[in-house]
């Protein structure tokens, strides 16, 4: 049997057990893109703007809502509008870490009501199953899907080793719910035991920390390039920020959209080359 690694994002599509994890496939393989961008920019304008520029471009489209400075709900009803325009998926980078009552408040409630909206967010596995059980018991009834962190893009991460092992096995025992890993790497046997079943495991992998023209930043980023990512280590989705609308500000449409185009194109070409097809 082919690995995932090999296997097209429409064959992986057809037998992902996660309705998010089938619905981010579907999208990829429709609009040949396996680029998300992360828009962490701190002004309701802006937030859309960008989104609405790179909209086209994109599978994915990562947000910090709790970071927008003159946040109101119509940011989360602008933002949904454009998911459907342009056909992406939507990813509140959250970060949850906390014991599973905590996080399901925070998931289902507050001023975002994050599961209402989002597609898909994440935690770290830090607390331990619980984590993923309250998360679940808010998200799984909405159809929504959970990425843990196992590996991080920054120098110095303490997300390595045994770490990474016991945030997959936690993923493997709630596979309904966790369909994948934010990591740097394929995760599909990691830490297995002659008693886990991993013949058919296929977690996907975002993977943050892409660039082409820079290699890190002042603030411990550290970036590699699609082709680094995808072909070389397996992963499944690029996550670029800065390298597709700079430091912020103003909009310059036509220069992003040419960025965004460009790492889409690099992004693909990376996929085509791991499972073995020629660009078409």
């Amino acid at each position: 049997m082919s690995s995932p690694r090999t296997q097209t994002y429409a064959q992986r599509a057809a037998k992902n057990p996660n309705a998010a994890a089938r619905a981010l496939l579907e999208v990829i393989e429709r609009k040949k893109s396996n680029l998300c961008v992360s828009v962490d920019v701190t002004k309701r304008d802006e937030f859309l703007n960008i989104i609405d520029t790179v909209g086209p471009y994109v599978c994915l489209i990562k947000t910090h809502v709790d970071i927008i400075e003159d946040f109101d709900l119509s940011v989360i009803e602008y933002l949904k509008e454009l998911s459907a325009k342009h056909d992406f998926l939507i990813f509140e980078d959250r970060k949850f870490a906390d014991i599973g009552n905590t996080v399901a408040l925070q998931y289902s409630g507050g001023v975002h009501k994050i599961a209402s909206w989002s597609h898909i967010t994440n935690a770290h596995p830090v607390p331990g199953p619980s984590i993923i059980t309250g998360l679940a018991s808010v998200g799984k009834p909405l159809g929504r899907g959970l990425l843990l962190l196992a590996e991080m893009s920054t120098k110095g991460s303490l997300a390595t080793g045994a770490y990474t092992e016991e945030a997959v096995r936690m993923a493997r025992a709630h596979r309904d719910f966790v369909f994948g890993f934010i990591a740097q790497r394929r995760m599909d046997g990691v830490g297995a035991t002659d008693t886990d079943d991993v013949a058919d495991e296929d977690f996907l992998i975002l993977t943050p920390g892409v660039g082409l023209d820079s290699r890190g930043d002042a603030m411990g980023q550290q970036y590699r390039t699609p082709k680094e990512v995808v072909t070389e280590s397996g992963c499944d989705v690029i996550i670029v920020g800065r390298g597709i609308y700079g430091k912020g500000g103003s909009v310059d449409v036509q220069a992003v959209q040419a960025q965004a185009e460009r790492y889409r194109k690099e992004g693909w070409a990376a996929y085509l080359e791991r499972i073995g097809q020629a660009p078409s």
